[in-house]
């Protein structure tokens, strides 16, 4: 079996994201940090669409955020994201935010969630969804 590549998410700083000293606000690195997730799982074939479709949701439980470097309008950050921990239940993830041009880190953060059906029930994956729940487990090994 062949190891799966996974690209890093590519993204540019708009102005809208900015605050009054040209740098952008503290928030919008959670958002990229979504963008970088839904795209790491879609890399890896299970995209959030699919997985609603079949009735599973993954909420954010908790997430933290570590600014190092400010990032300004217009420039490109790589936004790294790698599996720390996947339960059946719950899934931690990290990212790490670097300046595309000069390599700097910019920011690490951290998420965790949890796998629910539509009910707000915990769906445990390896006993209701074998399938995905192997998908998860390889994610954990990349």
């Amino acid at each position: 079996m062949s190891e799966q590549k996974i690209k890093p998410y590519i993204r540019n700083a708009k102005y809208y994201e900015t605050d009054q000293m040209r740098i952008i606000h503290h928030s919008n690195y959670i958002r990229w940090m979504e963008e970088a997730r839904i795209d790491y799982l879609s890399q890896l074939g299970i995209s959030c669409g699919k997985l609603e479709e079949m009735g599973i949701i993954i909420p954010v439980v908790s997430v933290s955020c570590q600014y190092r470097n400010m990032v300004h309008f217009d420039e490109d950050v790589i936004i790294e994201v790698k599996v720390e921990k996947y339960t059946g239940v719950k899934l931690d993830l990290s990212y790490t935010i670097t300046n595309a041009v000069t390599g700097e880190l910019c920011t690490t953060g951290t998420s965790s969630h949890c796998f629910l059906n539509n009910e707000y029930r915990v769906v445990w994956l390896k006993k209701e969804y074998p399938e995905i729940d192997a998908m998860f487990r390889k994610m954990v090994m990349l």
